[in-house]
């Protein structure tokens, strides 16, 4: 099921040949797949002083430990500035950020009185810990300094700063004139004359290898054909070098797939910028050498190449755009509610066999809080949770309720971290009386109140709905993700146990629309992970974080359509 889902995912990526409404969206969630590059700038402060006859030498250690990794990998070791308690390091840290995986960040100080690399050889002055999510969504993050026998061990003082990189989106309009076919067909009979013309942009990988960027559609039976603009990100296209070779090749469209050539023409962002005009009528040529020559005056007086008419630039726009990263580091929260099924499927909790059976090895729905909970936090600047639970009867009276707080108190419904949650989850399996049925609807409802509440792009949403069966009220779930789909809001639902999830596929809307009564969902919200699909009794560690990754994934592809094409907001 997980490799259907994944394959579904994919055919969302793969161009249509025939059309290029593709390139807008298509080209954001690809540049959203691409990690985000940071640099880590980090300074201490009141530094224990370990000289007799002068202040300390610090250099510092800074190591990464991921679910792959496991154990602590060393990344970067800084200059050593002598004679300081307050070090201002010139060197930085480069880091390859991942919204899905907690990278743990660890900053180790030494007092550095030998030349010798080998740290043991060293005195220690104090280390701390991190997370590179904690790091890039804190404006500065001050960590103090643990691990020697003293009141003044310093702090550390660290901050996210981004790479050079262009994140910049260019439009292109082009037309052909002229355009010649040199098929067979077409020299015999001029009726065939006329072309299927369509254009394929390249790009220059680190191979040194031509690589297919984009493809627009095919404009029919015309030698004077004018394409619909395409929008894609300049990184795709040459990386931050505007100067990096881009190859554009036209070609007269076959339905058996045998495509003839048409011509070819060779340019270069800073050429398209330009705009349109004489440095953009472009000859488009069939080179009959492996000899390139790009000289207008040398067409003519060699004969390696012919022209087959011409391409033209019509318009050119470059505009900033911003990544998931960019709303993140100017402030935007994110905000996590959890929702639990306490419904009577479930089994009794005093059963062994019980999806909410309590014991020393947690259950699923511990996994899954957890799982997805040590990351989100790291987002949060309070790290105060409100918590959910639908499906039960509930104290005083015994009241079916479809939304009620998890820690049963309604004057102060929130948990104080994950670890809160948890213990909250705990009194509430012991003090509800299980029932039914699965309706997700009040819960969604009750988090896109609060969303409707901050759209001026402050807060964001995640509604984490954790889940072990058949969903009733499906027709008012539908209705509550369209209405909240233009909302500040996504919504996670991860299926435990056994029970057949296929309706929920209808919810993780990545191949049709959601759609009722002929309203459709602004966008795509809901991801759905079954945590059969995660689970591992061998290295539950590693089962953990992916479900963290296949859970998170998606997340900042919701979060930025949000922000550009619903609330247009811009970043200063």
């Amino acid at each position: 099921m997980l490799d259907s889902r994944r394959e579904k995912k994919k055919m969302l990526q793969t161009t249509n040949f025939k059309g290029s409404n593709n390139s807008d969206f298509k080209w954001k969630i690809m540049q959203l797949i691409l990690r985000e590059k940071k640099n880590i700038v980090f300074s201490i402060r009141n530094l224990l002083d370990c000289d007799m006859f002068s202040k300390s030498d610090p250099m510092c250690v800074v190591y990464m430990k991921t679910p792959e990794t496991t154990k602590w990998i060393e990344i970067c070791r800084t200059e050593c500035i002598n004679n300081s308690l307050n070090p201002n390091f010139v060197t930085k840290v480069h880091v390859l950020y991942r919204f899905e995986v907690q990278q743990l960040i660890k900053f180790e100080v030494y007092d550095i009185d030998s030349n010798l690399h080998d740290l043991k050889f060293q005195d220690f002055l104090g280390s701390c810990e991190t997370t590179l999510g904690h790091i890039v969504s804190s404006v500065t993050l001050t960590l103090p300094l643990k691990g020697v026998k003293t009141n003044n061990k310093g702090q550390v003082i660290v901050k996210a700063e981004e790479l050079p990189a262009c994140h910049d989106e260019v439009t292109l309009h082009f037309n052909g004139k002229d355009l010649v076919r040199s098929d067979w067909i077409s020299k015999f009979f001029s009726w065939f004359s006329k072309a299927y013309p369509f254009l394929e942009l390249y790009k220059v990988g680190e191979d040194g290898q031509y690589q297919l960027v984009y493809r627009t559609e095919v404009v029919n039976w015309t030698n004077n054909p004018t394409w619909k603009p395409l929008t894609l990100p300049v990184r795709s296209l040459c990386g931050t070098d505007f100067d990096r070779d881009i190859k554009v090749v036209c070609y007269h469209y076959k339905y058996n797939g045998n495509h003839s050539l048409i011509g070819e023409f060779h340019v270069t962002m800073n050429q398209l910028k330009k705009g349109p005009g004489p440095e953009n009528d472009h000859k488009c040529v069939k080179p009959k050498s492996s000899v390139k020559i790009h000289l207008h005056f040398m067409y003519k007086k060699v004969k390696l190449v012919k022209i087959y008419g011409s391409i033209r630039l019509n318009h050119f726009e470059l505009k900033k755009t911003f990544t998931f990263l960019d709303y993140i580091m100017n402030g935007t929260q994110i905000n996590c509610t959890f929702a639990i099924d306490f419904t009577a499927s479930n089994g009794d909790p005093k059963d062994y066999n019980s999806l909410h059976y309590l014991s020393n090895r947690p259950n699923q729905y511990e996994q899954a809080l957890v799982a997805v909970g040590d990351i989100i936090q790291d987002y949060d600047s309070d790290k105060v949770f409100p918590a959910l639970g639908f499906g039960a009867r509930i104290p005083p009276h015994g009241d079916v309720s479809h939304e009620f707080f998890l820690n049963l108190q309604a004057s102060d419904p929130y948990c104080a971290g994950i670890e809160g949650v948890i213990n909250a989850y705990h009194h509430c399996i012991r003090s509800v009386q299980l029932f039914g049925p699965t309706n997700f609807s009040p819960v969604i409802n009750h988090v896109a109140k609060f969303a409707q509440a901050y759209q001026d792009g402050s807060q964001y949403f995640i509604l984490l709905i954790i889940t072990d069966g058949v969903i009733t009220d499906m027709f008012h779930t539908k209705q509550a993700i369209i209405n909240a789909s233009s909302l500040p809001m996504s919504i996670i639902i991860v299926g435990v146990g056994n029970a057949d999830f296929d309706a929920m596929e209808e919810l993780d809307a990545d191949t049709v629309p959601l759609e009722v009564n002929g309203v459709r969902a602004t966008r795509d919200i809901t991801q759905f992970v079954s945590f059969k699909d995660f689970q591992s009794y061998d290295n539950p560690a590693l089962a953990k974080a992916n479900l963290a990754r296949e859970v998170l994934a998606e997340i900042p592809i919701q979060i930025l359509p949000y922000y550009c094409y619903i609330l247009k907001c811009q970043l200063t």
